[in-house]
């Protein structure tokens, strides 16, 4: 699956993206630690991340996760991935967004162009009604991003994810689908 405008695509990763991925981890690696889970020294191995990658693969192909590389389009250089996940179908027709970028490039746009492309993804594609998000209430960039795109805030969610060993609060955002 790829989907793009003229600053970026998303795509979903594949074996040859592996080193550029682990790469990106280990140079934002005290970046992106106060917002996402520990991580092993395993997670750093181009051999761990290509059975990651086939793993998102068949998540895919049962509707249930979507995972995309964020590369740019003037130099197809990866510098971030954005995930649509806890795809429910039935009565809620919805998903949680979650996103990073490479810090050296944040400030610039394309995460917020990466979560547009994701959420029109989303809605015309995989017919969500609702995308959700959730982030931590010191993260004003990020805040920022998910208004940007259109999410609006529904809440806080107390204690709801475990990161780095301590339950942090997230405010909560979504966006409905306007075609519904």
């Amino acid at each position: 699956m790829n989907i793009k405008n003229e600053r970026i695509e998303l795509r979903s990763l594949e074996a040859r993206d592996a080193r550029a991925f682990v790469e990106l981890h280990r140079r934002n690696q005290a970046f992106f630690q106060p917002f996402l889970y520990e991580r092993s020294e395993e997670f750093y191995s181009a051999d761990f991340q290509i059975e990651q990658f086939e793993k998102n693969k068949a998540l895919a192909e049962a509707d249930e996760k979507y995972v995309f590389g964020i590369f740019r389009t003037d130099t197809d250089e990866l510098i971030g991935q954005i995930s649509l996940m806890q795809v429910v179908r039935g009565a809620l027709q919805s998903c949680w967004v979650g996103y990073y970028l490479d810090q050296a490039l944040n400030g610039r746009g394309y995460t917020s162009d990466a979560l547009r492309l994701v959420v029109d993804f989303a809605f015309n594609e995989l017919k969500l009604h609702r995308v959700e998000a959730g982030v931590m209430p010191h993260n004003e960039k990020s805040i920022r991003v998910v208004e940007k795109a259109g999410f609006e805030r529904e809440g806080l969610n107390k204690k709801n994810v475990l990161i780095n060993g301590k339950w942090q609060d997230h405010l909560h955002f979504a966006v409905v689908n306007p075609n519904d």
